[in-house]
């Protein structure tokens, strides 16, 4: 299993949350959305000049801000 982070992973891949480099906050703004660590995701859209992600978490589509998608570490089979 290969590490990256949610910015790093392709436009229509699947990975599962590994964890965070960020702190309380930025985990539980993230756990408020679903994404939580061990859940799945799949990244639907890119991130354009800095904008958001969109992905989606179980049957939900949630975009996240470019900054936040840095910070989220998945794990994908590569």
């Amino acid at each position: 299993m290969n590490q990256l982070t949610l910015i790093e992973l392709g436009q229509g891949e699947k990975g599962r949350v590994f964890g965070f480099e960020g702190g309380q906050g930025l985990i539980n703004k993230l756990n408020a959305m679903g994404i939580r660590q061990g859940k799945e995701i799949t990244k639907i859209s890119d991130s354009f000049l800095g904008g958001p992600v969109t992905v989606q978490v179980d049957n939900i589509k949630v975009a996240i801000g470019h900054g936040m998608s840095a910070k989220i570490i998945m794990e994908v089979d590569k």
